[in-house]
Formats: C-alpha cells, structure tokens, sequence
C-alpha cells in the first residue's frame, strides 16, 4: 500500500492515510528577573516525507532564534512518548505557559497612579 501525505477519495469517501493522529505544539517560558533570564521551549511532532513522525525541539533565550534538535521515530507513539517526557522535564524546572510566565518572575505591577500627598 502507498502512503499519502493527503486526502485520497474512496468511493465517495475521504480517508486519511500516513498522516500523525494529532497535532502536538507546545510553547512554554521560563522567566525570573532577578537572575536576567527569559528562556522559551517549544516542542512540536510532524511528519516527514517518508512517514516518519518527527520531535522537534526548539529552545533559546525569548526574543533570539535559539537552537534546534529534529529526532526522527519510526512510530508516532515512540515521539509522544519523548514529548511528554521533555514536557515534564521542564515543568519541573519551572516552565510554563506564556501568559503564567509573564507573572511568574515577581508581583504583578498596578497600573493605577499613586496617590500624592501633601507633605
């Protein structure tokens, strides 16, 4: 059987062949300003031209490009498995989501104006 990379009509019908189940796309951050840092993670699983689900890693200071590391799995399963993993991994280190991120490095700031007095 040819695996395709796209929808190929059946009798009517659509089927998908080849393709990875489901999307996986992660973007966290990890911020303290005490120490100057502002990391990103990102981890995404897609699928090669062969079939092959591939991990992508991407990571780096916010803002830069960071650098980038592909891992290449013959089975999707054996890519979630490592997603996962990494996911974990940086929770533990203090990632989290980008809007989480934003007020994890210290109190948020109000932005009423203060009040002047007299004195």
């Amino acid at each position: 059987m040819i695996q395709t990379n796209h929808w190929t009509p059946v009798c009517g019908c659509a089927i998908l062949l080849g393709m990875i189940a489901q999307q996986y796309r992660l973007y966290i951050e990890r911020r303290d300003p005490r120490r100057n840092m502002a990391r990103f993670y990102a981890l995404s699983i897609e699928e090669t031209l062969f079939g092959q689900a591939r991990l992508v890693r991407r990571w780096g200071r916010i803002g830069t490009i960071g650098r980038m590391v592909q891992h290449s799995f013959d089975a999707e399963g054996d890519a979630v498995s490592l997603f996962l993993e990494l996911l974990r991994a940086k929770r533990m280190r203090g990632y989290c989501p980008r809007s989480a991120a934003q007020h994890a490095g210290g109190p948020v700031r109000s932005t009423e104006p203060k009040a002047i007095t007299a004195g």
